[in-house]
């Protein structure tokens, strides 16, 4: 009887620890026939403009569009220490999707994938090997160093010092693909041109993603060093390269200085003092893959293994938000499908 009490009480604090963590979920009808769809977010969570704002648009959009379905979204500490905890009370709650959202999910999404076998599991941006077609496990990947090499060509095209920078968030081999094709663009358009790199975090600290007064830190540093043109792959962190571009540009610098923003278009949600020293952004359509595996889901068509998005599909792309690229659009789409076509190979971190 102890033990029943006691198993009682642990259930019920789960409950309210996933409660605190939780972001938002459409009602299951009364006689619970509505598919379970749920999403754990990576660090940062919701509200970081970027990587996970992006699939939670994809989420909710599901949930608007798809009216026998219920999402559930949650978000994990701090440290990320309870993303396996989170999705594997989903998982223990009948959740049929679940993402994963972020690479640092995929030791977790392996683990659990495996107990659960009946369900579907969708991470972003992990690495599982091994995968095929019937397995319960999709790595959802994006050529993120094809649209790093269109904002390294403008980066390169815009920049008038020929010298420019690069900021990632946590130096890990995803961060590397961003890196790479960044700089691959940038001397495709320009051989000589001087690229400065700075990471804000090692592993195990991933505090780089989600440290805006870090990043602002890292990049009033490249300003003054001569970089005008700057691209992050930050998450959070990114926040900060915007503020240190504006106050930059507006203080004793010797001019304008650009930002580059990342997986969402970021000029649209940066605030309005910073949004004019935004020249683009590559963006990664999270939300959009979100989107299409929840419709492939409920159509029985989920396949586990490894999905690529790129620029060939659109799960890849540029911003051209505020018009200040509108006088390069041309060479950058003509780069572009250079690129779709295969006569550009975009190098990744390990190539």
């Amino acid at each position: 009887m102890r033990r029943a009490i006691r198993t009682v009480a642990l259930l019920a604090v789960v409950g309210l620890v996933a409660a605190a963590c939780g972001g938002s979920s459409t009602p299951s009808s009364s006689g619970g026939s509505k598919i379970k769809i749920g999403m754990v977010y990576d660090l940062a969570g919701r509200g970081d403009h970027s990587f996970n704002d992006s699939a939670y648009e994809g989420l909710q959009k599901a949930g608007q569009d798809f009216s026998n379905i219920a999402v559930k979204d949650l978000t994990p500490v701090a440290t990320g220490s309870n993303r396996e905890a989170l999705m594997r009370l989903l998982a223990q709650q009948g959740y049929g999707l679940i993402f994963g959202n972020g690479f640092a999910f995929q030791d977790s999404c392996v683990k659990v994938a495996k107990d659960y076998p009946n369900i579907k599991f969708a991470c972003t941006d992990t690495g599982v090997p091994d995968l095929t077609p019937s397995s319960n496990l999709l790595n959802m990947d994006f050529a993120a160093n094809q649209g790093s090499f269109l904002v390294g060509a403008a980066a390169a095209l815009k920049s008038k010092s020929g010298q420019i920078g690069f900021i990632g968030g946590v130096d890990v081999a995803l961060i590397h693909d961003f890196q790479a094709g960044y700089e691959a663009g940038a001397k495709y358009i320009n051989p000589n041109i001087k690229i400065d790199v700075k990471y804000l975090t090692t592993p195990p600290d991933f505090s780089g993603f989600s440290d805006p007064a870090k990043g602002k830190e890292a990049a009033l540093g490249l300003y003054q060093g001569g970089d005008d043109v700057i691209y992050h792959a930050a998450g959070g962190s990114g926040d900060g390269l915007f503020a240190a571009a504006a106050e930059f540009s507006t203080g004793a610098g010797p001019g304008k200085v650009w930002a580059i923003g990342v997986d969402g278009d970021q000029r649209g949600s940066a605030p309005a003092d910073e949004q004019p020293y935004i020249l683009t952004s590559m963006i990664k359509k999270v939300g959009t893959a979100v989107y299409d595996e929840i419709k492939d889901f409920l159509d029985g068509k989920f396949q586990g293994g490894t999905r690529v998005f790129n620029l060939a599909d659109g799960g890849i792309d540029y911003a051209t938000t505020g018009g200040d690229v509108d006088d390069i659009k041309a060479k950058l789409d003509d780069l572009k499908q250079k690129i779709i076509s295969g006569e550009i190979t975009v190098p990744t971190g390990s190539s």
